[in-house]
């Protein structure tokens, strides 16, 4: 594993006192979150303190899901906007989170192949299911692929903004370094199975240059590489692609919102609520059980469990309508995932906090 923290010091920790000995303390450098009030997260208030803190987050997403529905916004600005964010603001973000972030400390190697463990785990799970659910009639083989993607893929984005809201700036680095090493399989897993249950075949070279090239991959790497050299970033071209991404998670999260479809999602499909089931609480407990398996500390199962407890994301659904899949399925599934995740996430993370904490 690289080393990640390089030969320059890390920033100032919560709780280190800066001036001369006897000096009052100062506040940390960094927002502090629930993760620096053990106390407030494990205490009696701590599930209400945890859902008053993750709520702005899912504010943003019903803004956003509110001001596609109105006629505010022309509809042709939405995809120019999701453009935006996916190849310029979000890179922006993940690079420099992962710039700026201190890893001294993180067991990284026991903590990504935890999470890869989790996840070959889910996805082998969700391969074994379809035999039964198939055959039983339950999932029909036209729902099984928009199925499969929605309780294997997960929402970077919002975890990356629920860390920064929650977590110290190593917490949302770890998020930004799991974007970029699942990434790739979970592509290559969505792909497969799409092309195996719907009606086109995927190009498999296009989907190789698409991870080549994915932004976000190429943002984590770029960052990684330029914490090795001897000389930083030129401050002032660091603190400009801070702004940028700074920009990108209230914008982010507006988009998240615009790309639900409330409509569809309470319709009484097994595939919705068994893959709800399967991805807001099985899939966390499996990462937290993982974790705790591969003597991860206390507090970067937190983050590990952050990545496990988000809802799917949207994006598989331009490749379920792109191949052939169900589509209109997958949206109604994210989106009822979304909305169960205002409950689901605070209980998970709290209930992280509750184990780690014995």
């Amino acid at each position: 594993m690289v080393n990640l923290n390089g030969d320059r010091p890390g920033p100032i920790a919560s709780g280190q006192q800066v001036g001369p000995p006897g000096s009052p303390a100062v506040v940390p450098l960094h927002k502090a979150g629930i993760a620096r009030r053990p106390g407030v997260l494990l205490g009696e208030p701590g599930l209400i303190a945890i859902f008053e803190s993750i709520l702005p987050i899912f504010l943003l997403i019903v803004a956003g899901m509110l001001l596609r529905h109105l006629p505010l916004i022309d509809e042709r600005a939405w995809p120019g906007l999701e453009q935006l964010g996916y190849w310029f603001l979000y890179p922006a973000l993940l690079f420099t989170t992962i710039l700026r972030a201190d890893f001294s400390g993180l067991e990284l190697d026991a903590m990504m192949l935890a999470l890869a463990t989790a996840l070959a785990f889910m996805i082998g799970l969700t391969l074994l299911l379809w035999p039964v659910l198939g055959r039983a009639g339950i999932v029909p083989e036209s729902e099984y692929s928009s199925f499969f993607q929605t309780t294997v893929r997960w929402n970077g984005f919002m975890a990356l903004a629920v860390a920064e809201k929650i977590f110290p700036p190593e917490g949302a680095a770890v998020v930004a370094l799991v974007m970029a090493v699942i990434i790739a399989p979970l592509n290559v897993a969505s792909v497969a199975v799409v092309s195996r249950f719907a009606e086109r075949a995927a190009s498999w070279p296009a989907v190789g240059r698409a991870v080549v090239t994915n932004p976000l991959i190429v943002a984590v790497i770029a960052a990684v590489l330029i914490r090795q050299m001897p000389v930083p970033l030129y401050g002032p071209v660091t603190e400009t692609l801070h702004l940028i991404g700074r920009a990108s998670i209230g914008m982010g999260l507006i988009a998240i919102g615009a790309g639900l479809r409330p409509g569809q999602m309470f319709s009484p499909r097994v595939s919705i609520w068994l893959s709800v089931v399967l991805k807001l609480l099985l899939f966390p407990a499996v990462v937290v059980a993982t974790a705790l398996s591969f003597g991860v500390g206390p507090q970067q199962v937190g983050y590990l469990a952050l990545c496990g407890a988000v809802p799917t994301a949207m994006n598989g659904y331009l490749l379920a309508r792109q191949l052939g899949g169900d589509a209109e399925l997958y949206a109604a599934i994210t989106t009822l995932q979304t909305a169960l995740s205002f409950l689901t996430l605070p209980a998970a993370l709290y209930a992280t906090a509750y184990v780690t904490a014995g």
